[in-house]
């Protein structure tokens, strides 16, 4: 019996966690969900037509992008569509004719240097978006910050294991689906459309995935895919490999 009992106790502790975890997210999403896309649609794109696109960086219309200092860290950016997508579970970004964000978000990684008045490596940058119900904004935003500092050492030490296949890999504390591209393969095909077509059932269930994006020591790149999964206390936030105190540059 006590042990029946502490089981429960354990059971409900868990239920009650994610409930509130669950509530709390919601709140936020709904509370204040569309403050990303009012700063793009009222602020950006107007003010782009004036040549002041603050507070964005870049506002780029042809490629379809804008960009936002992040009130979060001291080098963190966010890459934003300039239309209306919610998020990775939006079936737009699986349209042959919308823009390589994942590509297009890594090229922008050049805004870290530019922020810290010094080189940023490729090392140490990275890109990540979170699934559905492990974000607080209802706009697409891709954030590229800093790798943490022990994600960058398991994946030097997982390069050589890496290769064009889709294989799990533990990650800090969660597990995650692990396969390496060149550059000319990242620019060649949206990461988005990858994830759905590689990896089974996938693309009925996108909002489930957080996608992040690094460098190899070798000059390829690994593409990283977590699955939200509430029992694991995994809110598929892809964003948790990422420190955006950015350690990885300190002496």
């Amino acid at each position: 019996m006590p042990t029946t009992a502490r089981a429960l106790k354990i059971v409900t502790v868990v239920v009650v966690s994610l409930s509130v975890a669950l509530g709390a997210a919601a709140w936020r999403f709904h509370h204040n969900g569309d403050a990303l896309w009012r700063i793009i649609s009222q602020q950006c794109l107007p003010g782009q037509q004036n040549k002041d696109p603050s507070p964005c960086q870049r506002v780029d219309v042809a490629q379809g992008f804008v960009t936002l200092k992040d009130r979060h860290g001291p080098l963190q950016y966010l890459l934003m569509p300039v239309a209306r997508i919610s998020g990775i579970e939006s079936p737009t970004l699986l349209n042959a004719a919308t823009p390589n964000f994942f590509a297009l978000a890594w090229r922008q990684r050049d805004l870290l240097s530019m922020r810290r008045g010094a080189p940023v490596p490729d090392s140490a940058a990275s890109l990540s978006v979170n699934a559905e119900y492990g974000r607080t904004q209802n706009q697409l935003h891709i954030h590229i910050s800093c790798l943490r500092p022990d994600v960058r050492q398991a994946l030097d030490k997982l390069a050589p294991q890496l290769d064009a296949q889709w294989r799990p890999y533990t990650l800090g504390t969660h597990r995650w689906l692990i396969r390496a591209l060149s550059p000319t393969a990242l620019a060649q095909q949206s990461s988005f459309v990858r994830l759905s077509q590689e990896v089974p059932q996938a693309q009925q269930e996108m909002g489930k995935y957080g996608l992040a994006l690094a460098s190899l020591p070798d000059g390829r790149l690994a593409l990283m895919a977590i699955k939200q999964n509430w029992l694991q206390l995994n809110r598929g936030s892809a964003e948790e490999l990422q420190d955006h105190r950015c350690a990885i540059l300190s002496p």
